[in-house]
């Protein structure tokens, strides 16, 4: 049985890494804050002292951490100690450009790379549903597929070495596009003076319909979404960096902004 480890145990990743423990698979965990293992070492994982240690005893590695520079932080630590022959997997959403440069140091040591952010949040990441993005060679791809499917479903290879982040980035700028557009339509109506929750249930029935109107419309006001507007941000702005002249970028980005400023209370 593969070996697993997983480090960043937040909303996402710890509902993750817990499906992965009830696969079967053997699993090493770490956190800054000790006190984050105990729930996973009452089901069975083991407890590493350091980033080094648990890449030392792992075939297959993930790390769901929040944003670039907590991923290169990780990973100076994890790739050195980790073994010729494993596999490391990124599941946060983070420049495309990082992690190709991730999958040459993994190739150099002889390490396996997939890059493999995911959808869905915490309650799909327990219900074993998340989508999953995957970046990197068919055959590190194969050899990530079954501990992938203990917490994916749909597991989508989508080419090369941070391929995966750029379907995630340009999914999420369409959800707090969606969520922008929402934001903009019931302020509208209402301007118009129509009741707001009639408006949301009426649209929700009708073609104007998106999972960003449903996620919005549950909303008491917008700055119940802060910290989902913070992340959102932080992706609207990844896909800005890399594609930062594009059209359809911008579009997306002009959707987003005024909902993810009031959210946040800017």
């Amino acid at each position: 049985m593969t070996r697993t480890g997983f480090i960043g145990l937040g909303s996402q990743g710890g509902p993750m890494a817990q499906r992965m423990r009830a696969a079967g698979f053997p699993l090493a965990v770490w956190a800054r804050r000790a006190e984050a293992l105990a729930p996973f070492v009452a089901q069975g994982a083991q407890a590493a002292g350091s980033v080094a240690e648990l890449g030392a005893v792992c075939d297959h590695v993930g790390v769901c951490v929040v944003d670039d520079a907590g991923v290169v932080a990780v990973c100076a630590e994890l790739i050195p100690a980790m073994e010729p022959g494993s596999l490391l997997a990124i599941h946060s959403t983070i420049l495309p450009e990082s992690c190709e440069a991730l999958a040459e140091r993994c190739a150099a040591r002889g390490i396996a790379f997939v890059d493999a952010p995911v959808s869905g949040g915490g309650g799909a990441a327990a219900a074993g549903t998340l989508t999953v993005m995957c970046g990197g060679s068919l055959a590190a791809f194969a050899i990530a597929q079954p501990v992938f499917a203990s917490f994916g479903n749909p597991i989508v290879h989508l080419g090369a070495a941070g391929s995966g982040q750029r379907a995630k980035i340009v999914n999420n700028a369409l959800m707090a596009a969606n969520m922008g557009l929402a934001h903009a339509a019931l302020g509208a109506g209402e301007a118009l003076g129509m009741d707001r929750a009639a408006l949301a249930s009426l649209f929700k029935a009708s073609s104007g319909r998106s999972f960003g109107l449903e996620v919005y419309a549950r909303l008491p006001a917008p700055t119940a979404f802060a910290h989902g507007a913070a992340l959102l941000a932080k992706d609207v702005g990844l896909l800005g960096a890399v594609l930062p002249r594009d059209d359809g970028a911008q579009a997306l980005r002009d959707a987003a902004l005024p909902f993810l400023a009031a959210a946040r209370g800017d």
